[in-house]
């Protein structure tokens, strides 16, 4: 899936076009993670669909999530912008980030280091960048020259050697582990378990995918990981705020 997400997203880029600067003010990604305001901190995701799921929330406004998202206590947002497999777009990113306070991570499939000057256009905070599509070595030169234009990046893997190769040539500041088997789509957290020995305690460790209870929070905690990433059990819940709140097991404790 991943390859031919890669391709399509190739063909995306023979009809490019540079949308304009909205020259947001941006907000610290790392910094907000750094500063939890729940157990663990949170990366709120808007998202439509899914390749795997197909649409989670079709009637849903991406700045009422957004909004409902930092209401609820989370630290950072994320939005899907790719349209062609995600049913994301540029103008939610740019909306929700003119409505809230909080960083904003534009998730995509970065693959040219144009689509790296249009996050920084459309107002994201941060960029994703995956290691499974990009090689370590692109990785490297996509995370600086983000930096030079002011972009944090969450860099993604999906195993060990991936993350070792990363490693070799240089160490990010914010790791995901994705925990989503790219070949069969199953999750597991396990995965965390399993890298998290090997990541350096200099990176901030972001667990990704296959979260939707409290017992996944307390799980992927236990494995060293200072934020999780989550979307579709919060898009699915439908009720945004309960949804984050029972996330972190606060309904449970008779906290909301």
């Amino acid at each position: 899936m991943l390859e031919q997400i890669i391709k399509v997203k190739h063909d995306e880029m023979e009809q490019f076009s540079m949308p304009k600067d909205e020259k947001v003010t941006n907000v610290s990604f790392i910094e907000s993670l750094c500063n939890p305001t729940h157990e663990l901190s949170l990366i709120a995701e808007v998202k439509k669909a899914s390749p795997s799921k197909g649409i989670i929330n079709a009637n849903f406004d991406p700045v009422e999530v957004a909004k409902a998202y930092e209401k609820a206590g989370a630290d950072a947002i994320s939005v899907l912008t790719d349209e062609s497999f995600f049913m994301g777009s540029n103008a939610f990113l740019t909306e929700v980030k003119k409505h809230v306070s909080l960083p904003v991570l534009r998730k995509d499939f970065i693959i040219d280091t144009r689509q790296i000057e249009e996050s920084k256009r459309i107002g994201a905070d941060a960029i994703l960048l995956i290691v499974r599509a990009l090689g370590a070595e692109k990785t490297k030169e996509f995370y600086e020259y983000a930096s030079k234009l002011g972009l944090e990046c969450l860099v993604e893997v999906h195993s060990k050697e991936e993350l070792e190769t990363l490693l070799a040539h240089f160490t990010p500041a914010i790791i995901g582990v994705n925990n989503r088997n790219l070949a069969t789509f199953e999750t597991s957290t396990k995965q965390t378990h399993s890298l998290s020995k090997h990541i350096p305690q200099s990176s901030l460790m972001v667990s990704e995918s296959g979260i939707s209870t409290y017992e996944d929070i307390k799980d992927v905690k236990s494995a060293g990981a200072k934020a999780v990433l989550v979307g579709e059990a919060l898009m699915r819940d439908g009720t945004y705020e309960k949804g984050i709140r029972r996330l972190f097991g606060e309904t449970v404790h008779g906290k909301a």
